[in-house]
């Protein structure tokens, strides 16, 4: 199937949640306000790493109009945060480990008074010097940021026999460093939320979040309260891309919310966010590959070190995904990666739009096309020679759902257009070159990591037919992909229809909505769901018309009688609810699909993509321009057309940034983007003049998984493709992004001087 504009758009015309999204009717949870309600702001560490020696908050507390201080002394319960690890503390006591650390946070009557208060809080630091160099923090002799050490996790894979063994029977070996840069999720909506106190001594929190359930179990933790005490409401997000899957404000708002009695509001400015926030994990990978002399890799060596910051968030799972598609699509005899996710003073990193994928694609499709030129043979005759079949394992030797996704990625992106080019022109000031890159990209948690799902189906008293799931929306387009699924499977139509989905107390335990899950998960959980549920709605639907329960069928509007000659309208849902004095609910619960390979990490359902670039080089500045990308996706079938070129086209053009501007650049533990007009992500002049999908839908035979997810796949093998394109129009390859303009500059300026 072609994705465009055109084709999406004829199959649904509108989304349920769009017409409040564009004209700014609908609110975003950092939108809402309540009576009474104070303004909560939280006080950062300036330094990258130093010693607290006192706090001093009595000044503040005297402020008029401020309701609340608080500090590590007012934690009920557990000082600490993180999905994987709880070692962020909600309050620093002793030590700040990076600049935006907090130290203590304010309630007032107004956020000027709040701001001011938390200026007067006296904090005696003793600074001290911060490692910014993860392999500094690698050294023996190295200050231990953490009390077991400065490495957080170590990640291993090996395949085949001794690598060096494996590297002296290859004819050809390319060896190389690749350098990924720190980048910001960027989203529209800061981190922020509103806490309100219950009678019955509980909260409801509305924060924008990717896991309302993981957000409630750890706020259960730090505020020492049961869980089913803590609503967390977390619908709709203005953005995410895995920024907030972790704990941000949460914890603040609750705090204070507590502590005074009254709602309270926090929502972080830019600043702040870009200070305390997550950010995409800044790699430094060596690779170094080998291959006999008829092209077949033979050896391959990969060693990666991830810059964490200073605490741990995600950090060990994107070093694992990253160690795991170190040799992507390709089957290669002897592998052996290491990796390395390190504790440094710098920002956080965690959870990115591709997850430790982008970086390990950009360093391993070079490699590919390098050790080809070495060779002096084509890329393309190199990755067929070494691509993965349909039964093979998946790329940690893991078993995988067999799948035809590598082939067909590659073969329908040498079709596209640019890559048919012959001559590229060369104006009087500017070239240009195209390439592409292939990729593959696990989704779900993997082996090892509890990835539940459950999905619950009611009539409710509305007469509507409501689906209940524990996911977020946070601009996916998970909404309109439900409503899709739901009256293709019922045959009925939108107006049947009521989702209800982030929200604690309202939903089933869905789990997250990150790793190309959602989709997936969705479409299993109205399978499963369809055959329990039609049979207890025919069931009452018979009682109601006393006609023969396998006479009737639901269709559009309600119950329909079949007849030889087609179906007659029976009665609505409506009719049907007001009839029940119990009304009808299923529920399921059911597992994101595992390997089951004891491979800590490892996947079992795979997406694929190939995409190819055309890119124009202006002589006089060395700028990079992107003029046309063409996608290749392989993911099942497509649910929601638009929502699906909506994905990919977005998607890359944060693979655009990733590759072009974006670098979140720290010198000594600070940021020196510290707002949106001095850190460069893509504008709509940026963007590609023309973007064509491709999506192949067709799935093995016996693959019965349904749809994957394309939430990520689009960033994943941008990069590569316009490195690939930059080296066909200049020679050049780049090991690092963002592309300097100055790298590219000196390389044709002297290119040209030497013609």
């Amino acid at each position: 199937m072609v994705l465009n504009q055109k084709s999406a758009g004829d199959r649904w015309k509108k989304r349920r949640d769009g017409i409040g999204k564009v004209t700014g009717e609908l609110k975003y949870l950092t939108d809402m306000a309540f009576p009474n309600m104070l303004y909560g702001t939280v006080l950062r560490s300036e330094h990258p790493f130093a010693k607290i020696v006192a706090i001093n908050t009595e000044e503040a507390e005297k402020l008029p109009g401020v309701e609340a201080v608080l500090t590590y002394k007012d934690v009920p319960g557990l000082n600490g945060f993180g999905i994987v690890m709880p070692d962020q503390p909600v309050f620093c006591e002793s030590v700040v480990r990076y600049v935006g650390d907090a130290v203590a946070a304010v309630a007032a009557s107004t956020k000027e008074i709040a701001e001011h208060a938390a200026s007067l809080i006296k904090v005696e630091y003793a600074p001290m010097a911060p490692i910014t160099d993860p392999e500094e923090a690698l050294l023996e002799n190295a200050v231990k940021l953490h009390e077991n050490g400065n490495i957080l996790h170590k990640a291993r894979y090996k395949k085949g026999e001794e690598i060096e063994k494996a590297f002296a029977e290859c004819a050809y070996i390319v060896e190389d460093t690749y350098y990924t840069p720190r980048q910001m999720h960027a989203y529209m909506e800061t981190e922020g939320g509103v806490a309100l106190p219950d009678e019955n001594g509980g909260i409801t929190l509305y924060a924008p979040t990717q896991h309302g359930f993981k957000d409630q179990m750890q706020l259960a933790r730090i505020l020492n309260m049961e869980a089913e005490k803590i609503r967390v409401v977390s619908s709709p997000i203005g953005g995410s891309f895995g920024g907030k899957d972790e704990l941000n404000i949460q914890p603040y708002v609750s705090l204070l919310t507590i502590k005074t009695g009254k709602p309270v509001k926090v929502h972080q400015s830019r600043r702040t966010s870009i200070k305390a926030g997550i950010k995409r994990h800044p790699m430094k990978i060596t690779m170094k590959t080998g291959a006999d002399k008829k092209g077949k890799i033979l050896a391959h060596q990969v060693k990666i070190i991830a810059d964490t910051g200073s605490y741990a968030t995600l950090g060990p799972a994107v070093l694992d995904f990253a160690v795991e598609h170190s040799a992507g699509p390709y089957i290669m005899e002897h592998v052996e990666v290491d990796g390395y996710s390190v504790f440094t003073n710098n920002g956080v990193s965690g959870e990115f739009r591709g997850f430790g994928g982008n970086q390990i694609t950009f360093a391993l499709e070079l490699q590919i096309e390098k050790l080809a030129e070495k060779m002096k043979l084509s890329s393309t005759d190199l990755r067929w020679k070494n691509l993965r079949s349909t039964r093979d394992p998946g790329p940690v030797n893991q078993l995988i759902v067999p799948t035809t996704g590598a082939s067909d990625v590659l073969s329908n992106i040498l079709k596209s257009p640019l890559l048919q080019q012959k001559n590229h022109q060369t104006q009087a000031w500017k070239i240009t070159g195209t390439g592409y890159s292939i990729t593959m990209h696990g989704g779900g948690l993997g082996f090892g990591r509890s990835d539940p799902s459950g999905a619950r189906m009611s009539l409710n008293n509305q007469g509507k037919i409501e689906i209940s799931f524990g996911f977020e929306e946070c601009g996916q387009g998970l909404i309109p992909s439900i409503e899709m699924i739901m009256t293709e499977t019922f045959d009925c139509c939108s107006e049947d229809i009521d989702i209800v989905i982030g929200d604690t107390a309202k939903v089933p335990h869905s789990g997250s909505s990150t790793a190309s899950r959602a989709t997936n998960m969705v479409w299993q959980g109205i399978r499963r769901l369809k055959g329990p549920w039609t049979e207890k709605v025919l069931k009452h639907a018979a009682a109601l018309t006393k006609l023969p329960k396998e006479r009737l069928k639901i269709g559009s509007g309600g119950i329909w009688a079949k007849q030889k000659d087609g179906a007659e309208f029976i009665c609505s849902f409506k009719e049907l609810a007001d009839f029940l004095d119990e009304l009808p609910s299923v529920s399921v619960e059911y597992h994101f699909p595992t390997t089951p390979n004891a491979i800590d990490g490892g996947h079992f359902l795979y997406t694929f993509a190939g995409v190819a670039a055309e890119v124009e080089i202006d002589l006089l500045t060395g700028r990079v321009s992107v003029m046309r990308l063409d996608h290749v996706i392989s993911a099942g079938s497509v649910v929601n057309p638009m929502g699906y070129l909506g994905q990919i086209e977005g998607g890359a053009s944060m693979g655009l940034g990733f590759a072009l501007f974006e670098d979140a650049t720290m010198e000594n533990g600070r940021y020196m983007t510290e707002n949106l007009d001095t850190y460069l992500i893509p504008t709509i002049a940026d963007i590609p003049k023309e973007t064509n999908v491709t999506a192949i839908e067709a799935l093995i035979e016996g693959d019965d998984y349904g749809p994957r997810g394309v939430g990520e796949i689009g960033t994943v093998a941008v990069a590569p493709a316009i490195a690939a394109a930059i080296h066909q129009a200049t020679g050049h390859w780049v090991n690092k992004l963002p592309i300097s303009t100055e790298e590219i500059l000196d390389i044709v300026s002297n290119r040209l001087f030497q013609a």
